[in-house]
């Protein structure tokens, strides 16, 4: 066998090669996208926004104020 077959031999096998592992990275690729897509839905769904967060704590504050203040009025009156 000459050497120049051997070569293109060799060329195929290494370049059939790179093509699968190419082929493996681009569908590596495209499902880390699609699951990156995914999470960002869920994110945006499953989870409370930092300023409605922050609204509901103001409103939790006030009404443990309020009921703090009569439970004072009451140990006052006794």
């Amino acid at each position: 066998m000459p050497s120049q077959e051997l070569f293109n031999i060799l060329v195929m096998g290494v370049g059939g090669l790179g093509g699968w592992v190419l082929k493996a990275v681009w569908e590596a690729i495209r499902d880390l996208k699609s699951d990156v897509k995914e999470l960002g839905h869920e994110v945006r769904v499953g989870y409370v926004r930092r300023d409605d967060f922050l609204d509901a704590i103001d409103r939790i504050e006030t009404m443990v104020s309020r009921i703090f203040d009569k439970l004072d009025d009451k140990a006052d009156k006794r």
